[in-house]
């Protein structure tokens, strides 16, 4: 395995008695990748985070964490993961400050450098306002965060985040996309989620799973290069006949749409939009609307997963 290669799952499979939850997936993450992992509801998300993270254990399959084996060296393996569960493992009656404590205490940090690992993570979740405060006195996003800190405290080398953002408003999920930014330096982060924006705004890979299956891998710029279409709208003044259009270099066929407005379907990988320019300039038609047609990401995950059923 290669020295950057931080997460390896190889064949991972976990069975329910004949219900097949995850269904031999398998893929790598490097240092520095922020792996958005992507499913509807009951896709097996979460079953696949607790296999990684060594709470489950697999039916098939091998899973190594920054090169240990984690069913032959749990310990090691797990000593290097960071894991937020979807509900934060947060004690309510505690102060944040006394919380963070114990969960240094738990990942074995000498006792010397537990004052100073508290007031990095404070610092990196920015929490340093409500560190004396109880836990369970906390908003929503407040607690995320504190289930972050707990997550990093021991400096792991992955962090398994499970839908960090869910059910917090757009300021609290701006700043944990931040601090997800910032861990995604030193770490490789995996990040569960079934909101496409968020992965796309935090993450450079993406993973689809559906029913079990893994059914697309790819980087980011990967996944929006599908959400180019061989679609484009046009709105002219003075528009010529739909036959003249027709004619243009690459264009394989024109809707007509209300208000002297058009629909362009053309070849794929061959956009006739700079001859529709030129064209349209040369013979006085007036272009004032010119519009690449896009797929959005939900688009694309519903067909991907509807072509999976």
């Amino acid at each position: 395995m290669n020295a950057d290669t931080l997460i390896s799952v190889q064949n991972l499979s976990r069975f329910y008695g004949s219900l097949c939850a995850v269904n031999d997936i398998s893929f790598e993450v490097k240092r520095g990748q922020v792996l958005g992992f992507l499913g509807p509801n009951g896709a097996g998300k979460t079953t696949t985070m607790q296999m990684i993270t060594g709470t489950l254990a697999p039916t098939l399959g091998q899973v190594s964490i920054a090169g240990h084996d984690l069913l032959d060296y749990p310990l090691k393996a797990k000593a290097a993961i960071g894991y937020l569960p979807e509900q934060p493992p947060v004690y309510r009656e505690m102060r944040v400050e006394e919380y963070l404590r114990f969960c240094a205490k738990l990942h074995h940090l000498p006792r010397r450098s537990i004052a100073q690992a508290i007031d990095r993570v404070v610092e990196q979740c920015n929490i340093g306002q409500v560190r004396r405060r109880l836990v369970g006195n906390l908003s929503k996003g407040y607690q995320q965060r504190v289930g972050i800190a707990q997550a990093i405290i021991h400096k792991p080398s992955v962090v398994i985040l499970d839908e960090p953002t869910i059910g917090l408003d757009p300021q609290e999920m701006i700043k944990i996309r931040e601090l997800i930014g910032e861990l995604a330096k030193d770490c490789s982060v995996i990040l569960s989620s079934h909101i496409l924006q968020e992965v796309q705004a935090v993450c450079n890979h993406v993973q689809i799973i559906n029913q079990g299956r893994l059914i697309l891998n790819d980087t980011i710029s990967g996944l929006l290069a599908q959400i180019q279409t061989t679609h484009l709208q046009i709105a002219l003044q003075r528009p010529p006949s739909l036959e003249v259009l027709k004619q243009i270099e690459g264009v394989e066929n024109v809707e007509a749409l209300k208000e002297n407005s058009f629909y362009i379907q053309y070849v794929a990988e061959h956009s006739p939009a700079e001859f529709l320019v030129e064209k349209a300039v040369a013979a006085n038609w007036g272009l004032y609307e010119l519009i690449p047609e896009q797929r959005s990401l939900e688009q694309i995950f519903v067909a991907l997963t509807a072509n999976n059923n």
